[in-house]
């Protein structure tokens, strides 16, 4: 809901660099957080300005030296806007890997990793992206929707749990 009056306003990373802060604050309140996120992508925005001449980098390793963005932001990234392959590990693809029994871990870096070594690469982007919609849509992380799903026969949290 943010982003279409946003990028109206700032229409380049450098537009985004010399923003107000205030003003920033105010575009993006709704999402929460906006204080600390308003200085990310303003810093965010200097770095693409001033290192990469105002292009996007396209690879793991720059987008994680940006100021503020980590390995599933630049994971969507290079999935969303470069589509590359990425798995992306958000709180659901945290807890349905585990309830799947695809992993162990909980730290989404080791999970990011698991999964690359049982997805096809040419499948991480969209694995992540229908496990992400599952787990918003019926892997709830209170109240599963357990007897709607299609993945119940492979969940050991589904046959232990209904």
């Amino acid at each position: 809901r943010v982003t279409p009056e946003l990028f109206r306003k700032y229409k380049t990373p450098e537009d985004f660099a010399a923003a107000d802060i205030a003003g920033l604050e105010k575009d993006i309140k709704s999402t929460g957080f906006y204080r600390n996120k308003a200085r990310s992508i303003i810093n965010c925005s200097k770095d693409i300005v001033n290192r990469f001449g105002g292009k996007m980098p396209d690879n793991i390793d720059d987008l994680t030296s940006l100021h503020g963005v980590g390995r599933k932001t630049a994971n969507v990234v290079l999935a969303n806007s470069f589509g590359k392959p990425a798995i992306i590990v958000d709180t659901h693809v945290r807890r349905i890997s585990q309830r799947l029994g695809l992993t162990t871990n909980s730290d989404p870096v080791k999970i990011e990793f698991d999964l690359m070594k049982i997805i096809p690469e040419d499948s991480w982007s969209n694995f992540s992206h229908r496990i992400i919609e599952h787990g918003r849509a019926v892997c709830l992380a209170r109240k599963p929707k357990c007897s709607i799903c299609k993945l119940r026969k492979y969940c050991r949290y589904g046959q232990e749990n209904t």
